[in-house]
């Protein structure tokens, strides 16, 4: 079994940085897609970034040219550095990946606020 876990969330004024790390149990990162989601309270859970096996990334409309998507593959960590923090930016935020071995797997998710 693979397990993801999520840190770095925590409080911030808008305008403000908080960088998100997602660390891999087992070598992932760099082999499979892994994604950031984040639900809103009473929202659905949403795309907001994506790094493919070759490094190419994408992002939701509402993140792009703020958040960049990143790997470390030595420590098997995926990163999302978010700048220019938005109030709508708050959530919780979960990362993600599907793997042919292990199916679908998801972090238990880290909390982020952004205050006015």
């Amino acid at each position: 079994q693979v397990q993801l876990v999520e840190s770095g969330g925590g409080l911030v004024q808008a305008g403000g940085s908080l960088r998100l790390s997602c660390t891999a149990s087992r070598i992932i990162s760099g082999r499979y897609t892994m994604d950031w989601y984040r639900q809103a309270p009473g929202k659905q859970r949403d795309l907001v970034a994506t790094i493919r096996r070759g490094g190419s990334t994408n992002y939701a409309n509402s993140v792009e040219g703020r958040f960049t998507i990143s790997v470390d593959n030595a420590r098997n960590t995926m990163y999302l550095q978010m700048n220019s923090l938005k109030p709508e930016d708050t959530g919780v935020y979960y990362c993600h990946t599907d793997t042919p071995f292990w199916g679908t797997i998801w972090g238990q998710g880290t909390q982020v606020t952004v205050s006015s």
